[in-house]
């Protein structure tokens, strides 16, 4: 279960790194890239922070934009399915999609009318479903069979159990001397969960899953981009901007 740790707490002195979620966090309500968000992603890379994407999308996606804000950090993709590392362009798979492949199969031979994301010709280690089924019909469809089903808000994921964004960031953050802890996680999801919770300042939003709020330390004023560059603010990451004379 997730931690609930209030907003009265303050960030604790060292963090060192930034994980982020992408959409919905590094983008407006539309999901279209917001230009203060990067600006203050380039500012971290200007301050020698290391960024981090942890995303429920697919690596090509993850990986462009990646290449445009100029990160050379390991990338999480596929919910925690996918960890790719620059050097070398390697990428290494975390979850068994048969697994996945078989709770989809058992979810279309009980009559739900589920359909797999466009992007999932892509992906690599899971499925991902739209949301026009509600989740709570998937869970109660797949109830003991062994899949993990977590939600984001713009899809549903089946995974294998035991994956997910905070099994692949400890791999993720290990060559960096790293771990959560040491890190400021931002996430809007209910697959953000384990990660905000080890995090050492975790920050959601309000248009956050009910859960992901619970876990943050912050929930920010601002929601989705901006709410990005408030909870930046809110972990003391920054320098102040120089002013000039």
């Amino acid at each position: 279960m997730p931690r609930s740790r209030g907003r009265a707490a303050r960030p604790p002195v060292g963090l060192k790194a930034v994980v982020t979620d992408v959409d919905g966090t590094l983008t407006d309500s539309r999901r279209r890239l917001d230009p203060t968000a990067l600006a203050t992603i380039h500012r971290l890379g200007e301050s020698r922070v290391p960024v981090l994407l942890a995303t429920g999308n697919v690596l090509p996606v993850a990986l462009g934009i990646y290449r445009s804000l100029g990160l050379t950090t390991p990338i999480v993709a596929e919910n925690g399915g996918l960890l790719y590392r620059r050097a070398g362009d390697r990428v290494r798979r975390l979850a068994d999609p048969a697994v996945a492949l078989r709770a989809f199969r058992r979810l279309r031979r009980r009559k739900l009318p589920v359909r797999r994301l466009f992007t999932d010709r892509w992906r690599e280690s899971e499925v991902a479903l739209d949301t026009h089924v509600p989740i709570s019909r998937i869970r109660s469809a797949l109830r003991g069979f062994p899949i993990q089903i977590e939600g984001t808000g713009f899809a549903i994921h089946l995974i294998e159990p035991g994956a997910g964004k905070a099994p692949a960031l400890a791999l993720a953050l290990r060559p960096l001397g790293l771990t959560l802890a040491d890190c400021l996680v931002l996430g809007d999801g209910d697959n953000d969960v384990e990660m905000l919770s080890a995090a050492g300042w975790a920050v959601s939003f309000p248009s956050g899953s009910r859960a992901a709020r619970a876990a943050a330390d912050y929930v920010t004023r601002a929601d989705f981009a901006q709410g990005f560059v408030e909870g930046i603010k809110s972990g003391g990451l920054l320098p102040p901007p120089s002013r000039s004379r």
